[in-house]
C-alpha cells in the first residue's frame, strides 16, 4: 500500500468491521479481472461497507487522503468498467454487502446497491409484482451496477432501460454527502435531476447505494416462440405485425444461424428449437398480467400462423411447457459465454435506428470480413430497440495478445465508424468503461465531451471516483 492508502485503511478500521476491509491477495484477485478477461487491475484492498453511512465514511476518507475508489457490484461489466487500474493506485469499494430490500409495494421497491437482480425479482413475485428487466447475468448483476450502467436487457422493447425503471436514486457524492432520491416523487422541479445524472454515470459522479425501482404486475401467462426467417428484414416485418396486433410482446431477439450453432455446441444436451436449418432465428415472448385479455399463446399463434401462410416465416414453434420455454431462453442467455468460448473476438454493444438494423446487421458483417480477411463477423440482439451485439472473431490461428493489441482496435474503429455513419451509438447498454473510452473521445461531438468533462469536474473535482472510466483520467489527485 502507498502511505496514503495505509493511512486511509487505518482510519476506516475504526468504522468498518473486520469483514469490511479485505487485504488478502487471494480473496482480492477474483475482483481485479473483468468478466471478459480483457482487463486486469491491481489493488491492495477491498473496502466493503454495510450501510450508506459507512459508504459515506469511506468516500470522505478517500477524499481526505486523496485515494481513488473503484465502485463495484457483481463485477459483470462487459467494458472493464469495474476493474481497478493497473498501477494499484485505487481501492475497490464493494457494495456487495448492502443487500437489504428496504421496502416493497406492488408498484415500487427500494433496494440497496448489492441486491442481486434475481433476488429482487424473487422478492417482487411474493407480492404479485415483478421488476421488468432481465439479462443473462441476472444471477450476479446488482442493483447498483444496473443503475450505474443504465442496463438494458431483453425486455427493453416494452418497458425501457433502467433509466425509465428507476424512480429515484440514493448515492454518496464525491465529498461524502448523501443524495437521497428514493422518495420517488412524481413531481420534483428543484432544478437539475441528480438521479438522471447518476444513472449511466458508471460510478464516476457518485456511488449508488440504493434505488427506488418501478414494479409491474406479475405475469399471469406467457408464450415463448422460436421462429426461423430468411433475413433480418423479414424479422423486422414480423415484429411490426406483432406490434400492430397488440402490445403483448416484450421480447423480440434475433440471432444468425452460426450464433445458434455456437450456443448449441456450448451447452450440454441443448437441442435446436426447429427442424432444418434457417439463416436467422427469432426468440419471441408475449405476456399477460391479467386473465381477462387474450391469452399470449393464442395471440402469438394467430400472428405466426398468418406469417407462415404469407411466407414471411419459414418455420416456427411455440413452447409447449415452461421447461421448453426456459430451454429456449437458456440458448439466448448463453450467447455471450458461447461466443467467448469460440476464441478471441472484438465485441461491440452498439445500436442503430430500428429501421436500419436489418440492413446494418448484414452489410456491416460483410464489410468487416472483406476489410479484415480471415475474420468472421455476426451480430445478435434486441431487434425492437436497435441494439446489436456485434462480434468480430479473430482468424482461427492467431496470437491472442498480438491480435488484441493490434488488430482488434483497428476492427473496433472500423465498426464504430460504420455505426456512426448509420446514425447510431457505440454503446447501447454496456456503458463505456475502459473499452470504449478512446473511441468516445474520437467520435462524440465536442460539445458532448465538454459537457461530460465539466459535469465530472464539478461533482468529482479530486477525480477519486472510478478514475479512467468513461472519460480520460484527469491528473492524479494531489
Amino acid at each position: 500500500m502507498t502511505p496514503a492508502q495505509t493511512a486511509m485503511v487505518a482510519d476506516l478500521s475504526r468504522v468498518l468491521d473486520p469483514a469490511g476491509i479485505v487485504t488478502d491477495p487471494a480473496a482480492i484477485a477474483p475482483w481485479t479481472v473483468d468478466w471478459r478477461q480483457r482487463w486486469k487491475g491491481v489493488t491492495p484492498a477491498i473496502l466493503a461497507p454495510r450501510s450508506t453511512a459507512e459508504v459515506a465514511e469511506v468516500v470522505r476518507a478517500a477524499a481526505r487522503h486523496r485515494v481513488p475508489l473503484v465502485p463495484q457490484g457483481g463485477n459483470s461489466s462487459m467494458v472493464g468498467g469495474a476493474t481497478p487500474p493497473e498501477d494499484g493506485s485505487a481501492l475497490i469499494l464493494s457494495l456487495r454487502r448492502m443487500t437489504a430490500i428496504r421496502s416493497l409495494s406492488p408498484s415500487l421497491a427500494v433496494a440497496e446497491a448489492g441486491v442481486i437482480l434475481q433476488t429482487l425479482n424473487a422478492a417482487a413475485l411474493t407480492i404479485g409484482s415483478r421488476f421488468p428487466l432481465t439479462l443473462g447475468a441476472r444471477g450476479s448483476a446488482t442493483v447498483g451496477g444496473l443503475v450505474s450502467t443504465n442496463a438494458g436487457g431483453t425486455q427493453v422493447l416494452r418497458f425501457g432501460t433502467m433509466r425509465g425503471l428507476v424512480a429515484g436514486v440514493e448515492a454518496v457524492l464525491a465529498d461524502g454527502t448523501v443524495h437521497d432520491g428514493t422518495g420517488a416523487l412524481a413531481k420534483d422541479n428543484r432544478g437539475y435531476s441528480l438521479d438522471q445524472l447518476l444513472i449511466g454515470a458508471e460510478g464516476t459522479l457518485g456511488v449508488v447505494t440504493a434505488a427506488a425501482l418501478r414494479l409491474v404486475p406479475a405475469v399471469v401467462a406467457r408464450a415463448v416462440a422460436w421462429a426461423g426467417v430468411a433475413d433480418p428484414a423479414a424479422a423486422l416485418a414480423l415484429l411490426r405485425r406483432f406490434q400492430a396486433a397488440g402490445d403483448a410482446v416484450e421480447s423480440f431477439e434475433i440471432l444468425p444461424a452460426e450464433t445458434l450453432d455456437a450456443a448449441l455446441a456450448h451447452l450440454p444436451d441443448a437441442r435446436a428449437p426447429l427442424h432444418g436449418r434457417h439463416p436467422w432465428h427469432l426468440l419471441i415472448e408475449a405476456t399477460a398480467a391479467s386473465a381477462e385479455v387474450e391469452p399470449p399463446a393464442a395471440f402469438v399463434e394467430r400472428v405466426l400462423a398468418q406469417a407462415l401462410s404469407d411466407g414471411l416465416v419459414a418455420d416456427a414453434t411455440i413452447a409447449a411447457s415452461e421447461a421448453q420455454a426456459e430451454a429456449f431462453w437458456r440458448l439466448r442467455d448463453s450467447l455471450s459465454d458461447a461466443e467467448r468460448a469460440q476464441g478471441p473476438a472484438t465485441q461491440h454493444d452498439i445500436a442503430v435506428p430500428v429501421d436500419a438494423m436489418p440492413r446494418f446487421m448484414v452489410e456491416a458483417a460483410a464489410a468487416c470480413e472483406a476489410r479484415f480477411p480471415g475474420t468472421r463477423a455476426s451480430g445478435f440482439g434486441h431487434l425492437g430497440d436497435g441494439n446489436i451485439h456485434f462480434h468480430v472473431r479473430a482468424p482461427r490461428v492467431v496470437d491472442r495478445d498480438r491480435w488484441f493489441g493490434k488488430d482488434a482496435p483497428a476492427i473496433s474503429r472500423f465498426v464504430h465508424d460504420l455505426v456512426t455513419q448509420a446514425g447510431g451509438t457505440i454503446s447501447a447498454e454496456h456503458g463505456i468503461g475502459q473499452m470504449k473510452r478512446e473511441e468516445l473521445a474520437r467520435l462524440a461531438p465536442p460539445g458532448r465531451l465538454a459537457a461530460l468533462a465539466a459535469i465530472k469536474g464539478a461533482l468529482d473535482p479530486l477525480g477519486i471516483l472510478n478514475p479512467g472510466k468513461l472519460l480520460a483520467p484527469a491528473s492524479p489527485p494531489q
